[in-house]
């Protein structure tokens, strides 16, 4: 049952991202609605789902929220790293993106998307409701999951194919997460802890690099809009799936 499930989860991440592929020609509206679905997973969605699965706190702090600032910040250190090779080659970074870090981002994608069939399994050997409960919160935002992934592939200079290749995996790593399943588990504080670091690479990506890209060249209220409606959105997924 999990892993049927999981596979709802695969179409709904290659509709997401076929939405993303469609919408070429409003770019700036596509970005803005995929730094709003990010915020809005990262805030309605992993976060308090970090703080309740990692638990414990190191110093006074939840480790979730450690992790968080530890993804943020190595998300900004690869990130800069990265450009400053580039310039060191004579490259400029504001109009050539390393191709690496969308490819990292992307990947990090996939291992979220994974953990999320990893979640539809176990909570399936819970009980055929709560699988269903979890089930409705994965296959809703994985359409987002879909839509970011091919957005941020594409957006730091990757090729179409790379981009379709990273949506492709995006897309059948629930259903192998799902699968996992059935020969272990993981420990829920070490799956908070992962959930609470990916956050913060996420939070990154959307702050510092999808939003503004997005703002850049057609600073209008419409682009905004999309990033209201896209957290909204989260929002709402939350809202039903709890």
């Amino acid at each position: 049952m999990a892993v049927f499930v999981a596979l709802g989860a695969f179409l709904m991440t290659l509709a997401g991202g076929w939405t993303a592929q469609r919408v070429t020609d409003r770019r700036h509206l596509v970005l803005g609605l995929a730094g709003g679905l990010m915020l809005g997973v990262v805030g309605l969605d992993l976060l308090p789902e970090a703080l309740r699965a990692a638990g414990r706190a190191v110093f006074g702090v939840p480790a979730a929220l450690l992790l968080f600032v530890a993804g943020f910040l190595l998300a900004h250190l690869v990130e800069r790293t990265l450009a400053l090779r580039q310039a060191a080659h004579g490259a400029d970074e504001h109009a050539h993106r390393a191709p690496e870090v969308g490819l990292t981002a992307a990947g990090a994608m996939v291992g979220h998307s994974a953990m999320d069939g990893v979640a539809i399994g176990a909570a399936f050997q819970v009980g055929g409701g709560m699988g269903a409960a979890v089930a409705l919160a994965v296959i809703a935002h994985d359409f987002a999951d879909g839509f970011n992934t091919f957005t941020i592939t594409s957006l730091y200079g990757n090729a179409r194919r790379r981009a379709i290749a990273m949506l492709v995996a995006d897309a059948c790593a629930p259903v192998l997460g799902a699968l996992s399943t059935i020969f272990f588990t993981i420990p829920e504080a070490l799956l908070g802890g992962y959930l609470g670091f990916f956050g913060g690479v996420l939070l990154y990506l959307a702050a510092a690099e999808i939003l503004p890209e997005a703002h850049h060249e057609h600073p209008a209220r419409s682009t905004l809009l999309c990033t209201v409606a896209g957290a909204a959105f989260i929002w709402l997924v939350v809202g039903i799936s709890s």
